[in-house]
């Protein structure tokens, strides 16, 4: 369980998402180089320009002039330098490798921040054009619909079935807002609450891997993180053990993350991995067959970056043709919830004539 930062930290988030690659990046290859720690860490400190990604650096900075290890310093700091970051720092002090402990790390670092802004992209799009579709709706439901029923009230016949239902629920919205908004925070608020608790949370992750589409994309990315971590992490000296220990919980969902500690124990009891993974939840059977092979001929790493590199290439071609596909169906969606309100409020005018009458 990560311990609670050392020092008080703004703008987590923006130092994980944009300072961290560039930092494990340049450590490498300062290291690779020949400097110590000592005067890495000093110089990146003096060329920071994130204030507090500086505090952050000036902290560990301290740390090693206390004589403590570089990973200790990162270990106090663990919304930023999570069990995977530490522990392959850890392996590098180790082994000796620290220099290509450190690249390989950065690697994985680029690419998962690569892959998550392709999914957070794919995902943005739909989410904006809905939003704004539903926002345009309602606007012209409460404001505009009641103006063109107002208009054509006085000939004293019916409104046409589609007009009066959006006046209807013009009616109820102008009525209730004052029970609708608040139902809607206080349930937003309920989720939230409901998901941060382990057994909603847990739901919630199963549903997502149940979704259609989105939940083979969720399932296929969360593979290939995870077999991409496994790798690296026991080709830098980490044992197998340790590694699934902290692989598992940077998989970011509940149900995957139960079925890794699960195949760690199996494994901790002697049994290989591809045996300990056969049958637990949304464990594919090809990743399986492929450890297993590998476990074999005894290329387990190079076994785990292959079925990371099948996994990871199909998440992007999935994310490509989701792209592709998600345009034309989305003008569609807004063309149809726009078109019927816009009928609704002109249906009055094609049948002014048996209005007249």
């Amino acid at each position: 369980m990560a311990a609670k930062n050392a020092i008080k930290i703004n703008g987590v988030k923006k130092i994980v998402n944009k300072e961290l690659v560039p930092f494990t990046r340049q450590l490498a290859s300062m290291s690779g180089a020949g400097m110590s720690i000592l005067s890495t860490i000093q110089t990146l400190e003096e060329q920071c320009e994130n204030p507090e990604f500086k505090k952050v650096l000036g902290f560990i900075l301290k740390t090693i002039e206390s004589g403590e290890p570089l990973s200790k310093g990162l270990a106090a700091l663990p919304e930023i330098f999570d069990d995977m970051y530490v522990n392959m720092i850890v392996a590098g002090e180790q082994s000796g490798e620290f220099a290509g402990i450190l690249r390989r790390l950065a690697i994985i670092l680029q690419n998962g921040s690569r892959l998550r802004r392709k999914v957070k992209s794919a995902l943005t799009y739909p989410t904006v054009i809905i939003s704004i579709a539903l926002t345009l709706c309602w606007g012209l439901i409460q404001f505009v619909v009641p103006i063109f029923a107002e208009m054509f009230s006085g000939f004293g016949k019916e409104l046409p079935a589609l007009t009066q239902s959006m006046v209807d629920i013009s009616d109820f919205g102008k009525k209730w807002w004052y029970v609708i908004i608040p139902s809607i925070v206080v349930f937003v608020f309920l989720f939230r609450q409901w998901k941060r608790t382990e057994s909603g949370r847990y739901k919630f992750d199963e549903f997502m891997l149940r979704m259609p589409v989105f939940g083979m994309l969720n399932q296929k990315a969360a593979i290939g993180r995870f077999t991409r971590l496994l790798a690296q992490m026991i080709n830098s000296g980490v044992p197998i053990l340790k590694a699934l220990d902290v692989v598992s919980g940077s998989l970011g969902n509940r149900v995957l993350e139960k079925s890794v500690v699960s195949a760690r124990k199996e494994v901790e009891q002697g049994n290989q991995l591809a045996i300990a993974l056969t049958g637990k939840p949304y464990m594919p059977l090809l990743m399986i067959r492929m450890i297993a092979a590998g476990e074999k001929a005894g290329r387990l790493e190079d076994m785990l970056d292959s079925v990371a590199d099948a996994y990871e290439e199909e998440v992007e071609m999935m994310l490509s043709t989701l792209t592709a596909l998600m345009e034309p169906f989305l003008m569609v969606f807004l063309g149809a919830i726009i078109g019927t309100v816009v009928m609704a409020m002109f249906m009055p005018i094609f049948n002014m004539g048996s209005l007249a009458t």
